[in-house]
């Protein structure tokens, strides 16, 4: 459940079916856009008869600026954030390790004490159990081999250093510390001694979008407006096509000018998979966690884990472009077998199926520069998916 908004009920987490719940009334819609069915009438039928609709879009338009360093759009009004992380996940708070969530863990911190844990802490306190297990079964696999030595030099037996049993812990039988686990309890203050007043929280996270996500929300959904950051206006399609491009690419040198745009442009081919996914109904979110770049929702992280991991492939059409370019294009060239095992290996121990996205780039020999000026060169792009599994002869003999 997410806990941005802490209920004024004071209950405790909601559990098992009351969380399912929780979660669909916060994350159900998919996308910014809502669609409002009007009742049933007599018109609405006719209409639809005749491939009409009264059904009512409402559009949040959004607002964001564009920063060219971090080649991402920040949005920073607080109800434009929440808007676009809980319907369709979009983005990622830059204090957070995915929902923006960094003021509800200071206002945790500050009334709850830290009893109500967020997503980031849950995880933070599993990976110091993690640890802490791990430093106590080696401790103790030591301390049973000092005995095997211990008796091997005094009574001249060999003695096998046994990896289980009642002395070595393992994940059914070890409990953490209560350091790990209790909350150190703050003193009150004494009666005569007034507490002191704490600053009030002032939010500082933002919700940060790719540039992928920010070009899908202007020119696919139309929800999203882009300042520029120089001149604090609103940017044209054209221009944030332009831009969204050019900074992939490396800076000018004054006083040579900027340099044209390519077909082998990072943003191009990277946005041709980010849209193929989304227009398909996927949540499309970042997979350098797992080394890949990107993940497949099918609903969202809230939901449940992702089910795919995908590795962007860029393929030459013709292969001269690819001598020429001035881009070296991550994966445009024959990867190492080890490579892709490593990558297979990690991801089939979480639970993903990894996917190599093969995405060709239209040869520059049958098409003009000029057509990068507008997204309809997305038209010349394809899309080609390989599934990868990992064979284990044990599991797949039928």
């Amino acid at each position: 459940m997410s806990m941005i908004t802490s209920s004024g009920r004071g209950r405790g987490p909601l559990k098992g079916g009351a969380k399912k719940n929780e979660n669909n009334r916060i994350y159900g819609f998919p996308l910014p856009l809502l669609f409002i069915e009007p009742p049933p009438s007599r018109l609405r039928s006719i209409l639809g008869l005749l491939g009409l609709s009264l059904t009512e879009v409402i559009n949040p338009h959004c607002e964001g600026i564009f920063d060219p360093a971090t080649r991402s759009v920040w949005i920073t009004n607080a109800k434009d954030t929440m808007l676009l992380w809980r319907r369709g996940f979009f983005g990622k708070g830059d204090l957070s390790r995915s929902e923006p969530s960094w003021l509800a863990r200071q206002i945790n911190i500050r009334k709850a004490g830290g009893k109500q844990m967020t997503s980031e802490e849950v995880t933070a306190k599993r990976r110091a159990e993690r640890r802490q297990f791990k430093l106590d079964r080696a401790a103790a696999i030591a301390a049973v081999a000092a005995e095997a030595e211990a008796i091997f030099e005094t009574e001249g037996r060999v003695i096998k250093p046994a990896l289980s049993g009642p002395g070595i812990p393992s994940a059914a039988t070890w409990r953490p510390s209560a350091s790990l686990t209790e909350i150190p309890d703050t003193p009150l203050p004494e009666e005569d001694v007034e507490p002191a007043e704490l600053e009030p929280l002032v939010d500082v996270e933002h919700l940060q979008l790719t540039l992928q996500e920010a070009f899908f929300l202007a020119w696919g959904l139309d929800c999203l407006t882009v300042l520029d950051p120089h001149t604090n206006e609103a940017m044209t399609l054209k221009q944030l096509w332009t831009a969204f491009q050019l900074a992939h690419l490396p800076p000018p040198i004054p006083p040579n000018p900027a340099p044209p745009l390519q077909f082998d442009n990072p943003f191009l081919i990277n946005y041709v998979v980010y849209h193929h996914y989304r227009s398909l109904g996927w949540v499309v979110k970042g997979g350098i966690k797992f080394c890949v770049d990107y993940l497949l929702y099918k609903r969202g992280p809230v939901f449940a884990h992702a089910e795919f991991a995908m590795v962007v492939c860029p393929v030459y059409e013709d292969i001269e472009d690819q001598e020429t370019s001035s881009l070296e294009l991550q994966n445009a060239s024959p990867f190492a077998w080890s490579w892709l095992s490593t990558i297979n290996r990690v991801n089939s121990q979480v639970q993903k199926t990894l996917i190599l996205v093969y995405v060709t780039i239209p040869a520059r020999s049958r098409l003009p520069l000029s057509i990068l000026d507008s997204p309809a060169c997305l038209e010349h792009y394809s899309v080609r998916e390989v599934t990868i599994r990992r064979f284990i002869p044990a599991r797949m003999r039928d």
